[in-house]
């Protein structure tokens, strides 16, 4: 089958594209020759129009994310694979898409990105192909599920999904994502829909015990490759457990960074309702498709309230999908759930365990396709401008 597929893509191979490289795309599409023929073949055109093997590694990233952009490695694991660690607690996405655009956060990652794997190439030839492969540990303290909650950012992370899965199959070893808030759950349940089984199997997903996500980690990566605050020995130059010589920590961007023509939001506008006492206030949302997302954001002006969920089908028959929890004023309470129809969902704010006070509520809740909804392109959009100005000039002669 190899050398049927070899023969169908070889006007496209270079002279590195070896049986490894083929068996990447077959397996991405269930050895179907001639729908990874395509996969491979959009994908070149995708790599030409970001420049991944000509401009990009000598593309000049604006200073804002050389200082700010949180990322980095200490070494390669116990295969000879690179080890990719991201601090997230340092990702101010808000900040970062008002100071750049989207085209230049998502090209700095595919540089980072294409430097590890060109490492690992390196490190092949001498480990063998299990080096070809990543290892990459997600730190999610301080995740703010708030921030992937504006639409930006959204579209930002289901880009990268997309530009993930259909040009880098097969290059994931592991991925262990540690310090997992609770809230992260709810995230991730929505996003996995957008990735493929393989990389979901790749993906280790633990709490903030560190005794339950060291002994992992350790099976995969050496003590003296490991920052000694993820449980290794290394430190950096400095003494530093988290090794932020080798792995920028990121950091809140300074507002002087922020574009005049950034996409600021506006503020929101929120409805408010006093729900009384022995009450409870719903919101019906009709859902249609399949693969939908409710997004909620919510608060309580004072006290708690109860906060639930039911899921109602074309039969009438109901379940609970989410809570019931008490959630008190403070913070902004922010979720997504995944949820498919035809069914009416309900949003629920309960006060009738209180016989005392009225609770004033605010929220915005909603029902969204992320398909159909947000801006998902995996094409740079100065490539889309260029094209674009180049169509009009076409036509109009000038």
């Amino acid at each position: 089958m190899i050398n049927i597929f070899r023969r169908s893509v070889r006007d496209v191979l270079k002279p590195e594209h070896n049986d490894h490289y083929l068996l990447r795309w077959l397996r991405a599409r269930q050895w179907d020759p001639e729908a990874a023929e395509k996969m491979l073949r959009d994908s070149l055109i995708w790599r030409e129009k970001w420049g991944a093997d000509t401009t990009l590694e000598t593309w000049q990233a604006p200073e804002v994310l050389e200082k700010h952009f949180p990322s980095g490695t200490t070494g390669f694991d116990k295969e000879g694979s690179p080890i990719i660690i991201v601090p997230f607690v340092g990702l101010d996405v808000w900040g970062l898409l008002h100071s750049v655009t989207r085209t230049d956060l998502i090209r700095m990652i595919l540089r980072h990105l294409e430097g590890y794997l060109a490492s690992a190439k390196k490190q092949s030839l001498v480990h063998g192909p299990a080096a070809l492969k990543v290892t990459v540990l997600f730190d999610l303290e301080g995740f703010n599920v708030r921030q992937y909650a504006w639409k930006p950012a959204a579209e930002m992370v289901f880009t990268l999904l997309q530009i993930y899965e259909a040009n880098y199959p097969e290059i994931l070893k592991t991925c262990f994502i540690i310090n997992a808030p609770k809230v992260f759950s709810l995230a991730f349940s929505v996003i996995k829909k957008f990735m493929h089984e393989y990389t979901i199997s790749k993906i280790k997903i633990y709490g903030t015990d560190a005794r339950k996500w060291q002994p992992h980690v350790l099976e995969v990566i050496d003590a003296d490759q490991l920052p000694k605050h993820y449980g290794g020995s290394l430190v950096d130059e400095d003494g530093d457990p988290r090794c932020s010589a080798m792995v920028k920590p990121g950091g809140k961007v300074p507002k002087s960074y922020y574009a005049k023509s950034a996409p600021y939001e506006q503020s929101k506008e929120y409805t408010r309702v006093t729900v009384k006492t022995g009450d409870k206030h719903a919101v019906d949302l009709l859902c249609m498709e399949g693969e939908s997302v409710l997004k909620w954001e919510f608060g309580v002006d004072s006290h708690d309230i109860k906060f639930l969920i039911k899921r109602r089908d074309e039969d009438g028959n109901e379940t609970l999908v989410h809570g019931p929890r008490k959630v008190a004023e403070g913070p902004v309470d922010v979720g997504f759930l995944p949820v498919n129809g035809p069914a009416t969902y309900s949003v629920i704010f309960d006060n009738k365990s209180a016989y005392l006070r009225n609770k004033k509520v605010y929220y915005d809740v909603l029902i969204s396709v992320p398909e159909r909804d947000l801006n998902i392109s995996d094409m740079p959009e100065d490539s889309i401008e260029a094209t674009e100005q180049a169509f009009v000039a076409e036509k109009t002669g000038l």
